[in-house]
């Protein structure tokens, strides 16, 4: 048996996080780099990528930015060449890629039956093509060939239970664990892992304007939303860093595939 820091120690990998310009993104590559990974932290800003890349290396880590747009095929297979050649073959890729589409948002003013198709496609888009297909195909035909690797799907508490409003997110992120699933089973014989992680409440850019008023005061959705966790509170993005360490590491977690870990306060463990 490994010692406790052998077993999440990510020494030696080489870690994509893509969506590493959000800020759970960001703090689940920081926390790889501290177990440390070199991360290849991947999205279309720059700035908010080269911030994550100088937080990691502020703690000792090792980090470089990628300008990637996970929605397109080209731009993705072109940052794994650039990743391959610059820093090594990756290991673990984090799909932190995500976000609703304010169009398919129901409200009274825009119910569910005049939600235009254009918002249902782009949420599919972000949160099921560019969050999971799309990076799985090009970094995940790499893993298979070197028979080995980590690959972590984020999912959502909207993906287990349909919450009001977000219609079109929560289907599509449903969408993401029937994807993890499905990749599990079919890459499981050539060594690579599949699993989610469902994250809670996290403020966050995509839903702030949901959880609080223009004076930032908590709205009714937020008061609706801590009632039903046990936890009675949002989480904090380095409170995702236990569970994707766990799933990084195949020291830790070499029996676990098609997994979605939740860490969510409880939330989807309350009824009434």
């Amino acid at each position: 048996m490994k010692k406790l820091t052998q077993l999440f120690s990510l020494e030696g990998e080489i870690a994509v996080v893509i969506g590493a310009t959000g800020a759970l993104g960001s703090a689940m590559a920081q926390a790889l780099a501290q177990a440390g990974a070199t991360v290849a932290v991947c999205g279309r800003s720059r700035e908010r990528g080269e911030k994550c890349v100088n937080a990691i290396l502020a703690i000792g880590g090792n980090a470089a930015f990628f300008e990637t747009n996970a929605l397109s095929r080209e731009s993705l297979e072109n940052a794994h060449q650039l990743i391959r050649s610059s820093l090594g073959h990756v290991s673990i890729l984090v799909n932190a890629a995500g976000g609703n589409d304010p169009a398919a948002t129901v409200t009274p003013e825009n119910p569910f039956e005049s939600i235009p198709q254009a918002a249902w496609q782009a949420n599919f888009d972000l949160n099921l093509v560019g969050g999971a297909l799309l990076p799985c195909q090009v970094f995940g035909q790499a893993m298979i060939q070197q028979r080995r690797g980590s690959i972590i799907n984020i999912a959502s508490v909207s993906a287990h239970i349909p919450l009001s409003r977000v219609v079109a997110y929560s289907a599509a992120k449903a969408a993401v664990l029937s994807l993890t699933r499905f990749l599990a089973r079919e890459w499981a014989p050539y060594g690579v892992r599949v699993n989610s992680i469902t994250p809670g409440f996290f403020p966050a850019e995509q839903n702030r304007r949901l959880l609080f008023n223009d004076d930032g005061s908590p709205t009714e959705r937020t008061r609706s939303i801590l009632a039903h966790t046990p936890l009675q509170r949002f989480g904090e993005p380095h409170e995702l860093a236990g569970a994707v360490i766990f799933l990084a590491s195949s020291a830790a977690s070499s029996f676990v595939t098609g997994t979605d870990i939740r860490v969510d306060g409880g939330f989807l463990s309350q009824t009434i």
